[in-house]
């Protein structure tokens, strides 16, 4: 007899959460190569086969005064969908970060007895603590990238699975500096840093015109430095390239980059970073960074008074210490992240102590991701692992 072809239904919200889906589907589709997937996702989660609803790009904003703008849009999606799934059913709903839209898209359907996993935790961690009690009624089941996550949901009676980050798996123990350093025609002896001021439009925004009057005082006390500036879209590209005509700095040695992010962070002294995945990124290609941040100050404001912890950044957050200096908001100056950049790369020892903290965390957190998120999968439907 024939097995029923199983449909999941996944969500995601950005560019990082459709990288992760496209691998769990991958992973997936070898232990069930008929299985269908459903939802809404990015380039990735498209070409690993799933039928998009509704485009992702409609959820990627970011703080509350952002997603206030854009509030009945998507809420609109997510009512669109929730009443989609609820007709037709899926075997299973994975929701890939982006909480705010997917736990009470998952609620919902938990509620009509269909199976719901959150893969990626939410950051009760460092803010908004009291949303576990929520995740308890919307999930059957987390799947953690972090280690120091699992305990707490084991704690509330939650399942969960440390799955490892997928990051630890795809990126290389040692970077080859040099043969980035010669594709990119950039001399050794040359100081490169590489800036990268976020995935969104909006980030862009709030941080081109910094990073550039950043460039300029980094320029003025190192004469051979030159920068590297990864930008996901044309869109970025644009608003960073308006920002240098509008500071007049079109003499910088600043290469602008469609993608390549981790290629620029690979071939640089050091990385000023704005928080978020990338920070990550550059702990695993073992780079000693700034991690920065700006965003309005409403949204700052109301961010500041729910946060728990000291530190933003991954390696921060990671290591439980600042071991990578963060300047945020109102401390996110020109003057400030040039001198913190500068202080970093010229110290040896911290730089080396750097290294081998990172290596620690890269083998901590390579676990075979995907593989042992859709292990954890596929007792939902209804699979001995």
């Amino acid at each position: 007899m024939r097995q029923q072809i199983k449909t999941i239904a996944m969500v995601a919200g950005e560019a990082s959460g459709d990288l992760l889906g496209s691998h769990l589907m991958e992973a997936l589709k070898r232990e069930l190569p008929d299985v269908r997937f459903i939802g809404i996702g990015g380039p990735k989660m498209q070409s690993a086969g799933m039928q998009v609803l509704f485009p992702m790009e409609k959820l990627a904003v970011r703080g509350y005064v952002e997603v206030l703008r854009h509030y009945r849009e998507i809420v609109g999606i997510r009512s669109k969908l929730r009443t989609q799934l609820i007709a037709q059913p899926p075997d299973l709903f994975i929701g890939v970060d982006a909480p705010d839209f997917n736990l009470d898209l998952e609620l919902a359907l938990k509620q009509r007895g269909i199976p719901t996993i959150h893969y990626v935790s939410p950051s009760i961690w460092a803010w908004r603590r009291e949303r576990i009690h929520k995740i308890k009624r919307a999930v059957s089941h987390i799947l953690a990238l972090f280690p120091f996550e699992a305990p707490l949901y084991e704690q509330a009676g939650i399942p969960v699975t440390y799955v490892g980050h997928p990051l630890a798996d795809m990126l290389p123990d040692i970077p080859k500096r040099n043969v980035m350093r010669e594709q990119m025609r950039l001399p050794m002896q040359r100081k490169v840093f590489a800036f990268l001021p976020g995935s969104r439009q909006s980030e862009v925004r709030q941080l081109a015109a910094t990073f550039i009057e950043t460039a300029r005082l980094i320029l003025d006390k190192q004469p051979d430095a030159c920068f590297l500036v990864p930008l996901v879209s044309r869109e970025t590209r644009a608003i960073f390239e308006e920002e240098i005509y509008r500071k007049e700095a079109r003499e910088l040695p600043i290469t602008m980059l469609f993608g390549h992010a981790q290629d620029a962070m690979i071939a640089a002294d050091g990385v000023l970073v704005a928080s978020g995945t990338a920070t990550l990124e550059a702990a695993l290609l073992k780079r000693p960074m700034v991690i920065t941040y700006k965003m309005p100050a409403l949204s700052w404001w109301l961010l500041k008074r729910k946060k728990y912890q000291p530190y933003v950044g991954l390696p921060n957050i990671m290591a439980e210490k600042f071991v990578v200096p963060e300047l945020l908001q109102d401390d996110a100056t020109p003057e400030n992240l040039a001198q913190a950049l500068l202080n970093l790369v010229s110290d040896k020892q911290a730089v080396a102590e750097l290294e081998q903290t990172f290596t620690d965390m890269h083998a901590m957190l390579r676990q075979d991701t995907a593989h042992k998120a859709a292990q954890a999968v596929l007792p939902y439907l209804g699979l001995q692992t």
